[in-house]
This record gives C-alpha cells, sequence and structure tokens, in this order.
C-alpha cells in the first residue's frame, strides 16, 4: 500500500488541468486500492478554501465533488505536530500529516519543504508508481 498526502496545489492543478499529472494521480488513487490517501480536518479547510477562490474558477460542483471523493477514499488523522522549520508555516499541515502516516507527500511547491525522500514532485510520483 502507498500512502500519499496531497498538497492543496496538486489538488487545485488538477481541477484546473484534468491532462496534468496532478490530475492523473487523482484518478489513480480513485480507480486503484493500491494508493491510500490521508488528510485531517485542516487539510480539508484549506482544500475548500483555495477551491473556492473566485479566480480559480472552479464550479462550486467540481470543489464539491472533489472534497466528497477525498472525504469518502481518505483516511483522516489528526497530526503529530513536529519542530520541522518550514518557509510557509501554513505548509506545517501536510508535512505533519505525510509525517505522522508515512505518506509521501506531493506538491508543486518542494522549496516549501525540507528536501527529504518522501516529499515527492507529481511527476516524480508518477513515475516512481508506474501506473
Amino acid at each position: 500500500m502507498i500512502k500519499v498526502v496531497l498538497d492543496t496545489n496538486i489538488i487545485v492543478s488538477a481541477a484546473l488541468s484534468p491532462k496534468g499529472n496532478p490530475a492523473k494521480i487523482i484518478n489513480i488513487i480513485a480507480d486503484t486500492d493500491e494508493i491510500q490517501i490521508y488528510y485531517s480536518m485542516a487539510i480539508i479547510d484549506e482544500y475548500q478554501e483555495v477551491l473556492s477562490r473566485k479566480r480559480l474558477k472552479i464550479a462550486v460542483k467540481t470543489q464539491t465533488g472533489i472534497i466528497k471523493a477525498i472525504k469518502e477514499i481518505g483516511i483522516p488523522i489528526e497530526p503529530v505536530a513536529s519542530d520541522m522549520p518550514l518557509t510557509d508555516e501554513g505548509d506545517r499541515v501536510f508535512y505533519d500529516t505525510s509525517k505522522t502516516t508515512g505518506a509521501y507527500l506531493i506538491t508543486g511547491n518542494r522549496k516549501h519543504y525540507p528536501d527529504e525522500p518522501h516529499i515527492l514532485t507529481p511527476a516524480q510520483f508518477v513515475k516512481m508508481i508506474n501506473f
């Protein structure tokens, strides 16, 4: 079983570009039992807040569908807080959720996180799982 945590930029990119690697990742997660997504309520709150930004022009139906799907297929957890220095404290919940669960953190913003082998770009993850 491959465990993952998805940074908000992956969710937004998947919603805006259905042919990119983030969308591929979402589709693979939805279509297989081999990949398990983890989230916390703080992550869901951030997904909802960002997806609903007017400038992104993501349809409400798409927003609610994404959140509903993540809640249905994902596993909610309460992450253990770390003291790892991060350039953006808003990213802490994703980092801590991935560390708590032993999951890969998939992000389009690698520079926001420490250089650790469990933190991957969408392209790195797609290449690793070879789907």
